[in-house]
């Protein structure tokens, strides 16, 4: 038995849970590790972060907490060892957004019409006071992560493109995206998202992944769940979200769309480059797969007049993802070392 093994036995045992079966969960894009536990009728989930990984339990216990007091439905937290990187979760079951749709496309407009009113609702509370902002200064370093990752492992390096977006693209933000007057989850799409049909009102959308929270604009978490890098939304669906959101909170529409679509960019920009990364620094190859998709978002957005000052800084330094782009991409799998 590893020390791992023990400290997290020791952990159970303290909450109760030291006879419960095990099995492993799938897990996501971080270090983090996942089994859902059975005691009897009972289920939890155990959260395995360790510390010496880069984790920290503490951000999602916090966020969890936080969302929990707004009346939403983030996992209910059993037990915690933050020093060690345990958290015992509420379990909120397997009905993950995406599947339920793709078993019943019948229930794909009431999902997201419900995933954007817990974003009217949540985004009329004060966020955490001391919640750092996703400022345009830090949106426009991530956006750069797609010619430092995406172009450069395809052997399209171009740091003067990169230089001239960014001088280009900062002052955009500031003027049309600034506003850091909400929590954002980040991370906010149909494989985060669980429909609790049991429940009512927003606490029918089950929250997992939210522990990168920070103070953002309150159009982040709509383009998240609208423009997803692992499924179709159709644009009839992203439409009508958007003009529901900005019905339910008195939003300009032609202002909010600006910022919407400058956020697309910015956060389409991103995971390029982090999907690039992952692939080339952990060897999550998969990953490389999902970047058409997110292509075809990115040029949706570079559509909006409001992101004509850099159309071309992207479209002409940035290799579109073909076969042979992402194969290249691939071919470096793994053999990059960790930033």
């Amino acid at each position: 038995m590893t020390d791992r093994q023990l400290l997290c036995d020791t952990f159970l045992a303290g909450a109760g849970w030291a006879a419960a079966s095990r099995a492993p969960l799938a897990g996501d894009a971080s270090n983090r590790r996942y089994e859902r536990l059975s005691l009897d009728t009972h289920r939890a989930v155990l959260m395995d972060a360790r510390p010496d990984s880069g984790e920290d339990v503490r951000p999602f216990a916090r966020i969890a907490r936080y969302l929990a007091v707004q009346g939403l439905s983030a996992p209910r937290i059993v037990a915690e060892d933050a020093d060690h990187g345990f958290l015992l979760l509420e379990d909120l079951g397997d009905a993950l957004f995406a599947h339920v749709v793709a078993d019943d496309p019948s229930l794909e407009s009431p999902l997201y019409e419900a995933a954007t009113d817990v974003l009217v609702h949540l985004h009329a509370a004060d966020p955490p006071a001391d919640l750092p902002p996703y400022s345009p200064a830090l949106m426009t370093r991530m956006s750069a992560l797609a010619w430092q990752w995406y172009a450069a492992g395809a052997d399209r390096p171009a740091p003067e493109a990169e230089a001239a977006f960014t001088a280009a693209f900062q002052p955009m933000l500031e003027q049309d995206a600034a506003d850091a007057s909400v929590l954002i989850q980040r991370d906010y799409h149909a494989e985060n998202l669980l429909w609790l049909p049991d429940r009512t009102g927003v606490a029918r959308v089950g929250l997992l992944d939210f522990q990168d929270a920070l103070r953002g604009h309150p159009a982040y978490d709509l383009v998240s769940v609208l423009q997803d890098a692992r499924r179709d939304v159709p644009p009839a669906i992203e439409r009508a979200m958007i003009a529901r959101y900005c019905t339910a909170t008195g939003r300009n529409r032609d202002t909010f769309a600006r910022a919407y679509h400058l956020l697309g960019a910015q956060r389409n920009l991103r995971i390029v480059g982090v999907f690039a990364r992952l692939c080339m620094t952990a060897g999550k190859s998969r990953y490389i797969d999902l970047i058409p998709r997110v292509w075809t978002l990115l040029e949706r957005d570079l559509a909006h007049p409001a992101l004509a000052p850099v159309r071309a800084m992207i479209t002409d330094s940035l290799p579109p993802p073909t076969p042979d782009t992402l194969q290249r991409l691939k071919s470096r799998c793994a053999i990059a070392p960790t930033p």
